[in-house]
């Protein structure tokens, strides 16, 4: 495959926050979605990067050339995310477009297995092929709501997406090569974007170790939504992981090895590490892997919405991590009292989210609308968040509810 030549200024592109359109006083009386959403607000005039024009920019905030979010409005009224709505976030800039020209082409080298094999997408087709509905969504997706606003973009709800990837199993793989090391703990994948020469690769590489759990239903995708899988989201071959946070789902995989231990990576020795407030991340915490449990309000879907009093269907998304969302309750009045939702749409299995509705006759007054799920392994989710240095798995009722008016 033709060297693909990327500057070390491009690669290293900052992934981080846009610029906020109001001042901390300006926003300090709103409710806290409709504080993070501001924070969250960039010029209107922004492009999106070319790998990513074919996106529908009035569905994204566009923090920036790698970090964009879909509006908490624009997920659709269908269960699957249509993918020029879908987010993006990518650690370090992606490679060039080349490599998705001629897709069937990319090939991932096989490791830590019985019989180490080099195949490319091609030869991936005739080994087996099957579709699984999940969610995908970032480590950090609900940052913008902590108080501390811990480092990285401020994302509120859009960094999540349920969508189709189509590809063959992992375990489907394993057989073909013999089967994994006996030694092996860990499932681990290493992404293709281009390393600079002169750098440590450890220090940007994009290479995250999981659990061998992981592997029941992983995949090796070359589809997303029965589309050839995009730069933006991967292409031309995605190592997918049902359940388990988006960084662990490595884009331009060009290897997937079976290890002993974790990657080297920083990115998995000290990043995406359920660190404590004010503390460096480091091995000897929580990797983040696993997504908990959670759901959000989409309609009415902005903070301080106003509304005319009468009838409202008040939607929403829930989500079970690992585990199937089983129910879901809503309250108008800020947790006070909680009715249960009602499920609509076809049920895509445990992995992809359901949405939920509840029926409400709104008089004049103010309300808060939250939302809470619970799934099949006993989970619910919390009111509070769980506080830690970057950021991670915020899935608090609390700061996902909605203030709205009705006159």
């Amino acid at each position: 495959m033709k060297p693909i030549n990327t500057s070390r200024r491009t690669l290293l592109t900052t992934t981080g926050g846009a610029i906020g359109l109001a001042s901390l006083g300006a926003i300090s009386s709103l409710t806290p979605a409709a504080k993070a959403l501001a924070a969250t607000q960039t010029d209107p005039k922004t492009a999106l990067p070319a790998y990513a024009d074919w996106k529908h920019a009035d569905s994204l905030i566009v923090h920036s050339a790698n970090t964009m979010e879909t509006k908490r409005t624009a997920f659709g009224n269908g269960i699957i995310t249509p993918l020029d709505r879908l987010f993006i976030r990518n650690n370090i800039s992606p490679p060039s477009a080349e490599i998705v020209a001629d897709p069937d082409a990319w090939q991932i080298q096989i490791d830590g297995v019985k019989d180490p094999i080099t195949l490319s997408v091609a030869d991936l087709k005739t080994l087996g092929v099957t579709t699984v509905a999940m969610v995908l969504q970032c480590s950090g997706n609900g940052r913008g709501f902590f108080p501390s606003k811990p480092s990285g973009t401020q994302w509120t709800v859009g960094a999540a997406g349920c969508v189709m990837f189509t590809g063959v199993p992992v375990k489907t793989l394993l057989e073909h090569v013999g089967g994994m090391d006996s030694t092996a703990k860990y499932m681990t994948g290493t992404g293709g974007e281009p390393i600079p020469e002169g750098l440590d690769p450890n220090t940007i590489q994009v290479e995250r170790s999981v659990p061998l759990e992981g592997i029941e239903d992983a995949l090796l995708a070359w589809e997303i939504n029965g589309q050839p899988l995009p730069l933006a989201h991967g292409g031309p071959l995605r190592l997918v992981v049902p359940g388990y946070t988006g960084v662990n789902n490595i884009k331009y995989i060009k290897r997937l090895a079976f290890t002993a231990d974790q990657s080297q990576a920083n990115i998995q020795q000290s990043g995406y590490r359920m660190a404590p407030q004010g503390e460096k991340g480091a091995p000897t915490q929580a990797s983040v892997w696993e997504m908990p449990v959670k759901s959000w309000i989409t309609h009415p879907g902005e903070p301080d919405s106003q509304l005319k009093a009468g009838p409202l269907q008040i939607q929403g998304l829930a989500m079970g991590g690992t585990s199937e969302v089983t129910e879901v309750e809503v309250s108008i009045d800020g947790g006070k009292n909680w009715k249960k939702a009602e499920f609509i749409g076809p049920d895509l299995g445990p992995y992809a989210w359901r949405q939920f509705v509840l029926p409400a006759d709104l008089k004049a007054g103010t309300y808060t609308l939250a939302s809470r799920a619970k799934n099949k392994a006993g989970d619910e989710q919390p009111a509070d968040r769980l506080e830690n240095n970057r950021g991670y798995l915020n899935n608090s009722w609390t700061d996902h509810a909605l203030t709205i008016t009705v006159a």
